[in-house]
Formats: structure tokens, sequence, C-alpha cells
């Protein structure tokens, strides 16, 4: 008898034990912590495909209700595609310490325009200092320069607010790096850009249809826009970027579809730009579907190291001579600076700012402006369409024209 009672005091203590193991770990889970792809749990390995263990540490990540974080440890591992899909149930990080690799062949990809992508998320954190690397070598080889959108975008962002990307590298993309559409409040920091001058539409961050974004101390070199602002854009900073190659950075092109948002509140100030086939710019195409605007956009505290075209305002955009540059653009441009850009420009055409012909720019101000062409010839300036305010602007750079002026090579844009 004295047996039989030990033997079950044994077996209940072995339960209550069981359940509250069981317990504990449930209470992990819930506590957030560190969820390490290449743990047991997810079966991670360098140098093999690890989107599925990716997904599932997002997954439990995702469901922690504290704080947590997504751990991809040093070393080369291959994704064929991943989504970061909230709402989460508490602040999360992704850490990628080591590089993702994308298939070469983006005909692998369930969504062909999409390799790694962010969405509707809050308090979300993406650093560790590593790589996305797009592999895109192969797509730039095919692709037909006037069809130029067809690639994968390295890393897409939708709709994700009052978060932090930082200390990561996009490389190669197939096309764009990062996009971000329908965000608020996000900031990218310390991010890097590569890829060689002549990938086609590699823009580095382009940025629509959000409010609040802000990029700094970034490095872009690329074969597109370093930063290309699109339709919707709001309250945009960007400050100590440093780009180059790459065509500048870019207020567009707008214009070019139906239903287009307003952009308005760009603030461009102590950035470097080098070697670059534009400097800062605002494009808008010669026709369009609709009318829009353009306002409070401000470029400030700018240096050109041989830059090409170093200032533009284009309403007459048309790569490829795709529309009708007889039209007038109905893009409405207003509230613009450009204060304190210094530097050296590789083409005559120091200055270009060439408004609609039905439609004038209003409210421009040119300050403190300073530029040296580095080649033969005489610099030059051209203002269309516009009466400008000019304060300490040499006189080759203040308006010197309002004819065309030939201008540097023309880009292989097709946006």
């Amino acid at each position: 008898m004295a047996l039989k009672l030990v033997m079950i005091m044994f077996s209940i203590l072995l339960f209550l034990s069981s359940t509250s193991s069981t317990s504990a770990g449930r209470e992990l889970l819930a506590d957030g912590g560190d969820f390490d792809v290449t743990n047991a749990k997810y079966g991670g390995k360098p140098d093999s495909d690890i989107t599925q263990a990716l997904a599932n540490a997002w997954k439990d990540a995702c469901a922690s209700a504290s704080a947590s974080k997504v751990i991809v440890p040093k070393g080369t591992f291959k994704v064929k595609e991943a989504s970061f899909k909230g709402p989460c149930k508490a602040p999360i990080e992704v850490q990628v310490q080591g590089t993702l690799q994308a298939p070469e062949d983006a005909s692998q990809l369930s969504k062909q325009d999409t390799w790694i992508e962010f969405l509707y998320l809050n308090d979300f954190t993406l650093s560790g200092g590593g790589t996305f690397d797009g592999q895109g070598q192969k797509t730039w080889k095919a692709i037909d320069p006037k069809n130029a959108k067809a690639g994968t975008i390295n890393i897409r962002f939708h709709a994700v607010k009052k978060s932090l990307v930082k200390d990561i590298t996009s490389l190669n993309s197939k096309n764009f790096h990062i996009n971000v559409i329908s965000c608020e409040q996000l900031t990218f920091d310390h991010v890097t850009v590569t890829a060689p001058g002549d990938s086609p539409n590699t823009d580095g961050i382009h940025i629509a249809r959000s409010t609040g974004v802000n990029v700094t101390d970034t490095n872009i070199g690329t074969g597109d826009d370093c930063i290309s602002i699109g339709d919707g854009t709001k309250q945009l900073t960007i400050t100590k970027v440093t780009c180059g190659p790459g065509h500048g950075i870019s207020v567009g092109s707008l214009g070019r579809f139906d239903k287009e948002d307003p952009v308005e509140g760009v603030n461009v100030k102590n950035c470097t730009l080098s070697k670059t086939t534009n400097g800062v710019r605002i494009k808008t195409w010669a026709k369009n579907p609709q009318a829009s605007t353009c306002s409070e956009i401000h470029f400030e505290d700018i240096i050109m190291n041989d830059v090409q075209n170093p200032i533009v305002v284009d309403q007459e955009y048309c790569p490829w001579n795709q529309c009708d540059k007889q039209a007038s653009s109905q893009i409405k441009i207003s509230n613009v600076s450009f204060k304190n850009i210094r530097g050296t420009t590789s083409t005559p055409l120091g200055v270009k700012i060439v408004c609609a012909k039905g439609l004038p720019c209003e409210k421009v101000d040119m300050t403190d402006i300073d530029l040296k062409f580095t080649g033969t010839g005489a610099l030059t300036s051209q203002c269309t369409n516009v009466k400008p305010t000019i304060a300490n602007v040499a006189q080759p750079l203040a308006c010197a024209t309002d004819a065309p002026v030939p201008v540097g090579p023309a880009e292989k844009s097709n946006d």
C-alpha cells in the first residue's frame, strides 16, 4: 500500500513538473526574446536556403506579447523570398548580421517584383549591419532600357509606421533597392546602397505616398536616382547623404500617371554628390493626365563634386521621347529654394530651371550658389517661365538666358 502511494505521488510530481515546463516555455514565448533562425527549432544553416526558417521565426516573434528580435547571424544565407507582415503584438526587430542572397533568376519568385517585404508594422526596427544581396547582374543584362521597370525590388516597406531602418546594406538589386510606400515616421539611418553606375533603374531609395520619412547619414552609389521622390510625399527630410555614382537626388518624375497626389515639404540638406549625372532636381512629365502640385521643396548646404547638371527643374521631362514635349505640364511648382550650393560642374549648364509654359513656377529662391566649370568653355544658366529671387549668385549662374542650352549626356532612366 505504501509503495502504491509513493508511485502515485511520483506520478503527480512528474505531471506537475511537465506542466510547469510547458507553461515556462509558453511564458518564454510570450515574454519575447531572441529568435535566432539558426537555433535547433528553426534549423537555418549558412550557405543554405533559410526561407522557411525565417518565416517560422517571424511568426513566433510577431506573436510575442513583449518585445522580440529575429536574428540572422553572420554568414551567407539564401532566401527565395520573405514577407514580414504585421501587425505584431509588441515592438519587433529583425537583425540581419550576415548576408541574405536573392535568387539570380527572378522567375523563382512568387511575386517577381518583390524579394523582401515589410508590411503593416508599427514600432519595427531593421538593423544588424548585414547585407541584402539582390544578385541583379544577370537581370540587368536582359533588361530593355526602355522598359527598365521589369525587375525585382530588393526591399519594400508598405504601411510601416514609427519605425527605424539602420546599419544595413542593399547590394546589386535587380530594380529599385528600397521602395517606401504608404509609410509614416519611418527613419533610415546609416544605410548603404551599392550597385554599378550603369545598372538600369536601380534607384537607391524611392519614396511615395508617405509622410514624415527621414533619411540620414546614408551612402548611396547606384545606376539611377540615389533618392527618388514620388507623388504623395509629405514632410520628407534628407540629411548627410552622399550620392555617387547615380542620377542625383530627384523629386519626380511627377505627372506621368492618373490620380497622383501632391508633393509637399521636401528638405534636402548637408548632402554631397560626386560624379553624378544630375545634382538636385525636380522633374515633371511634359504631358500629364491631370493637374497636381509640388511645393515647399528646399535644397540647402549641398556640395557638388564634378557633377553634370547640378541644379535642375525640368518640366519638359520626356525620356526616350515617350511623350509630347510640346505639351505644357500641369504640375504647379512653387516655394522652391536652392541655398548654399557649392562645388564643381562637369557641364557648362550649371543651373537649368525650365518651368511649364502655361503654368510658370512661383516663389523660387536662389541664394549663395557658387559652382565652377571643370571643362572648357563658359559656364552658363537657363531660366525659362520663372522669375526667381536671386542673391549672392555669380552672373553666369544667375539666369543668364531663357533660351534652351545644351546640357550633359541624356540619362537612360525610364522614370
